[in-house]
């Protein structure tokens, strides 16, 4: 299993990036799985543990991000840019290919979500839910119900992630409409805004009811704050907790050179995850967490020097992970086709960075992140790798597929998307 501690990956040719991926451990256990059904030119093969296996099932669907799948096996996929066609597509699986059987919903965004006879879907400003008949397929793709409007939505970290839980409640992610909450955002040296107004209304999880139309914010409650973005969301049923994994903030060097190295601000800070409770407080804009150092670290726009300990109230995350990597999506494995070790463990898809310079970019893989007790236990092991398609591409950030969604199909196989060309990839097992 390929393991990586902190993916500090040096400033080296793509070749010598390449080994730095393959020769963690010795790599004994991989073998490469050729995407069979692929004609065009762009088509990436995909490298996996022993015993797996890689199929693309649809391709070219367009900007599809989240997934869900319903106990069936149909699959509907949410398109980040509509574009006033369809966003939503549903498919249906037989002999390792996936057909769109539907398409509706106009509207933008990134969430999808199947829940007690509902298929759940968001926009960048509302949560909308369609009714479903027994087969778990819309029946009345016109008329969606508004369950949640309002939200914000100002071009930065806009999509909103969702989430149903087992009590019926309806989770939305509402990201920062800022880096660091700066006076002026993304500016040399501007210092933070005091008390951060965007947490009022950003920033964090808030809860809803999923069975209520047509909530605003005052229905709902702030359930966690101090969170960047986050993309990937799952509810740990070992645990019975919402789990997140959060973007990290950008441009420690750009925006204080005299604090940060071009290297230091390549790898720093730590994409997150994080146990989210009621009313807890991951610490943005005022901590990141360096996962170099191991410990959280009070933001420079708040006074902090890059070594100076942020305060103990704000959440310790349950595991870091290299910074810039862009966890978009989150599933803990409960299936019984893979391998005992994976069951009840996190999938993650690291949809890839752009903001890793001088050093060489990094992710656009899957991993599996071990977990014992709700925490991490152990580094994380790239999964599922070969998205970009090569080393170079890799380095250049040019890849030619990016992971974003996750989803477990009703035989224990994982679905993988992908929003560059709109691929959905299945990987199964077999002893």
């Amino acid at each position: 299993m390929k393991i990586i501690k902190h993916l500090r990956i040096l400033p080296v040719a793509a070749a010598c990036f390449a080994l730095l991926l393959t020769a963690c451990d010795g790599d004994k256990d991989k073998t490469a799985q050729t995407d069979t059904t692929a004609t065009d030119t762009s088509a990436v093969t995909l490298t996996l543990p022993a015993g797996f296996n890689a199929t693309t099932i649809a391709k070219n669907l367009g900007s599809v991000r989240h997934i869900s799948i319903t106990p069936q096996g149909g699959i509907y996929v949410k398109h980040k840019s509509a574009g006033g066609n369809a966003g939503i597509l549903y498919l249906t699986e037989a002999n390792g290919a996936a057909t769109v059987k539907t398409s509706f919903g106009t509207f933008d965004g990134t969430g999808i979500y199947v829940k007690n006879g509902y298929l759940y879907a968001s926009s960048d400003e509302e949560v909308f839910r369609f009714k479903l008949n027994a087969n778990n397929e819309v029946e009345t793709p016109d008329k969606p119900e508004k369950v949640v409007t309002g939200l914000i939505a100002r071009h930065q970290h806009e999509a909103k992630a969702i989430l149903l839980d087992d009590a019926g409640n309806l989770y939305v992610n509402i990201g920062a409409f800022s880096n660091s909450c700066q006076v002026k955002d993304r500016t040399k040296e501007s210092p933070g805004q005091p008390g951060c107004p965007i947490l009022d209304s950003a920033a964090g999880i808030w809860q809803f009811k999923a069975d209520k139309l047509n909530q605003t914010y005052k229905d709902g409650v702030r359930y966690a704050t101090g969170l960047r973005n986050v993309m990937g969301m799952d509810w740990n049923k070992t645990a019975n907790q919402l789990y997140v994994m959060q973007h990290g903030r950008d441009q420690l060097h750009d925006n204080w050179p005299a604090l940060y190295t071009e290297e230091q601000s390549a790898i720093l800070p730590a994409e997150c995850m994080f146990a989210m409770n009621k009313g807890d407080n991951a610490g943005w804009p005022y901590v990141y967490y360096d996962q170099v150092q191991k410990k959280k670290i009070v933001m420079p726009e708040y006074g902090g020097d890059g070594k100076k300990e942020g305060d103990s109230k704000y959440l310790d995350p349950a595991a870091a992970f290299p910074g810039h990597l862009a966890p978009n999506g989150l599933l803990f494995y409960t299936g019984s086709q893979f391998p005992e070790r994976y069951k009840n463990g996190a999938f993650i898809a690291f949809h890839g960075s752009w903001n890793r310079a001088p050093e060489p970019q990094a992710g656009y893989f899957v991993v599996f992140q071990p977990l014992k007790n709700g925490k991490a236990d152990g580094p994380m092991e790239v999964f599922a790798d070969g998205f970009s398609g090569s080393a170079e591409n890799t380095a250049k950030g040019n890849a030619l597929r990016r992971p974003c969604g996750l989803a477990q199909g009703p035989d224990g196989s994982l679905y993988v998307t992908d929003d560059v060309k709109g691929d959905i990839f299945k990987i199964s097992y077999k002893k």
